[in-house]
């Protein structure tokens, strides 16, 4: 009995496991920003196959990537304790599976967007991978600048989603820069809370490197400032309309003043709401900006 429940449910885990390694709560942030890059680029009748295309290639590849990053990682995932169970260090996968299922996933992503989209899309994409696995991955164990690189491909699923439909312009700019910045005090944040974690792996993290949090703080209140004027962007060139900047502008201000508070008294209850608010703060400008787009 207890052989036969085994035989049964040992599939089932396997892919699940297979599925962890594209890491699936930040591949929907993907797929919602790949698809807001088309919705605002797109003009005339909504071409439901083609945001097909856009939208699941950009889930592919971002799988890929995500996957190859914990094969190249998976030595920092077993010393820290919120990644310990991951399906490399536990040793539920091996890193030869794992490796070419992540290059399965990368290649039919990329061929799906050359196809199904346009080569522009294809290639933004395959952008996005190598800065990820190639670039920012190997440079986190050297330098805490390494975040700045990181938000890069973090914020070009949005014009895998514009180039999908329109040629890429200067509005498609302001979209990736909002992403850009909005990704420093998000990840910051994270980093203060989970200090402890990352000090385990050893990474040349500002909140392990200055266990006082002043750096933190202050990194943080400069991307929250800059965050501010990078926002309305989308506006400036009509990409969105007053409703979208008068919201954004307010959220930002808004993250600047919880940074401010974090700042002043450099705790993790505070590093916790901001880094909350952070995750509230992007759909929420995504919203009104698909509201001003279809208003």
């Amino acid at each position: 009995m207890t052989t036969d429940a085994a035989a049964i449910t040992a599939p089932r885990s396997r892919l699940a496991d297979f599925f962890a390694l594209t890491k699936p709560r930040l591949n929907s942030l993907v797929v919602v920003t790949a698809g807001v890059g088309y919705l605002a680029a797109h003009r005339g009748p909504f071409d439901a196959l083609l945001f097909f295309h856009a939208t699941v290639g950009a889930m592919l590849v971002a799988g890929g990537a995500a996957a190859l990053n914990q094969v190249a990682e998976r030595d920092l995932d077993a010393r820290m304790h919120r990644t310990l169970n991951r399906p490399l260090p536990s040793g539920r996968l091996h890193t030869g599976e794992a490796t070419w299922a992540a290059l399965a996933l990368a290649a039919a992503g990329l061929v799906q967007l050359a196809l199904g989209a346009n080569l522009t899309a294809a290639l933004v994409a395959l952008a996005t991978l190598l800065s990820y696995v190639a670039v920012y991955t190997p440079l986190k164990r050297v330098t805490h600048w390494a975040l700045l690189v990181g938000a890069v491909p973090g914020a070009l699923p949005v014009m895998i989603g514009w180039s999908a439909v329109a040629p890429l312009s200067p509005g498609a700019w302001t979209l990736f820069a909002v992403v850009f910045v909005w990704q420093l005090p998000h990840f910051l944040a994270l980093t203060w809370l989970f200090r402890e974690d990352f000090g385990r792996a050893d990474l040349p993290l500002l909140s392990i490197s200055d266990p006082s949090g002043r750096r933190t703080a202050n990194h943080l209140l400069d991307y929250a400032v800059l965050l501010v004027p990078v926002s309305v962007t989308p506006t400036w060139f009509g990409v969105a309309g007053m409703t979208y900047a008068v919201g954004a502008a307010t959220l930002s201000a808004g993250l600047l003043a919880l940074s401010v508070w974090f700042a002043r008294g450099r705790t993790t209850d505070r590093a916790r709401l901001l880094f909350r608010a952070t995750l509230v703060y992007l759909p929420i400008v995504w919203v009104l900006l698909l509201i001003d787009r279809t208003g």
